[in-house]
C-alpha cells in the first residue's frame, strides 16, 4: 500500500471518503483553467511527504500490485512508466472480483506492445520518479494550460537532465467516461499548447492529433506554423464523440 494518497480536486471541493488503512489529503485548487494538469501534479508533488512520488490521473484504478511493481524497481534516474488498461463503458457493472478488471479491459494500442518507451511517448496517467528527480526536473511547466503536451514538455527536459525512461510490467484501469477523438472538446487548449511547445523544443507535440484537425479544416498545419481557420462545430464534437 501507499504510504499516502493526496488528491488534488481542479476547480472541485472536497467530498466524503471511505475509510482507509492509509491516510489519504484532498486538496481543492481553484484555477481560471478548467483543467489546471501542470499545476496539480506540482501541488501533489509539493504535499508529498514520501522519498518516491507516483502520480495517477484520477480516472485510474491501479491494480492490486502496482505500488509493489514500482517499489521493486530503483527510481533514482528513471521515469517508470506503468501501462494502462481501457475499461469499456459496462465493465464496472459487470465486475465480480477485482482481478476480472484485466480481463474486462484492453491495452494501450499505442504503447502495450512496445519493448521500449522514448521521452515523446511519455504520458503522465501512470507514472512514478523519486522526488529529487521530479524537483531536478522543475515539475511540470504551470505555462501549459489546461490539456496537451505539458506531459511531452515534463518528460523532454527530465531528457535534457539525463533521466532515462523505463517501462513497468503493471498496469492500472483507465474507466470509461465521455471523451472525444480526436479531442475537439481541448481545441484551443491544445492549440495553445502546441504551440508554447513548439517555441519551446523547435517541433510540434500531439503530430497526429493536429493533423486531424487540419484534414477537417480547423487548422492549417505548417512547418512552423498553426493557422487558426475557425472552431469546431457542436455537429462535429457530436460525431467525435467515443462511445465504447
Amino acid at each position: 500500500m501507499p504510504d499516502e494518497l493526496i488528491i488534488v480536486l481542479m476547480n472541485e471541493q472536497s467530498r466524503p471518503l471511505p475509510a482507509s488503512p492509509f491516510k489519504i489529503s484532498q486538496v481543492p485548487m481553484y484555477s481560471s483553467s478548467r483543467m489546471p494538469l501542470a499545476a496539480a501534479r506540482n501541488l501533489a508533488a509539493k504535499m508529498a511527504s514520501g522519498e518516491r512520488l507516483v502520480f495517477l490521473d484520477v480516472d485510474c484504478i491501479p491494480s492490486s500490485t502496482l505500488i509493489k511493481s514500482y517499489m521493486s524497481l530503483p527510481s533514482a534516474g528513471f521515469l517508470l512508466n506503468g501501462g494502462i488498461r481501457y475499461l469499456g463503458r459496462d465493465s464496472i457493472s459487470e465486475l465480480t472480483d477485482f482481478e476480472d478488471l484485466y480481463l474486462l479491459s484492453s491495452p494501450d494500442t499505442i504503447r502495450g506492445e512496445l519493448d521500449d518507451l522514448p521521452h515523446k511517448l511519455f504520458w503522465s496517467l501512470n507514472f512514478s520518479c523519486s522526488a529529487d528527480d521530479y524537483h531536478r526536473i522543475g515539475g511540470f511547466d504551470e505555462a501549459y494550460k489546461g490539456y496537451g503536451a505539458e506531459d511531452t514538455d515534463f518528460a523532454f527536459k527530465a531528457r535534457e537532465k539525463g533521466i532515462e525512461m523505463a517501462l513497468v510490467n503493471d498496469c492500472a484501469y483507465h474507466q470509461y467516461h465521455e471523451s472525444f477523438s480526436p479531442p475537439l472538446n481541448h481545441f484551443l487548449d491544445i492549440l495553445s499548447n502546441a504551440k508554447l511547445f513548439y517555441d519551446k523544443w523547435g517541433c510540434w507535440p500531439m503530430e497526429g492529433w493536429l493533423s486531424r484537425f487540419a484534414q477537417m479544416g480547423l487548422i492549417e498545419f505548417k512547418a512552423d506554423k498553426i493557422i487558426t481557420v475557425r472552431l469546431p462545430s457542436e455537429a462535429e464534437l457530436a460525431r467525435c464523440k467515443k462511445y465504447q
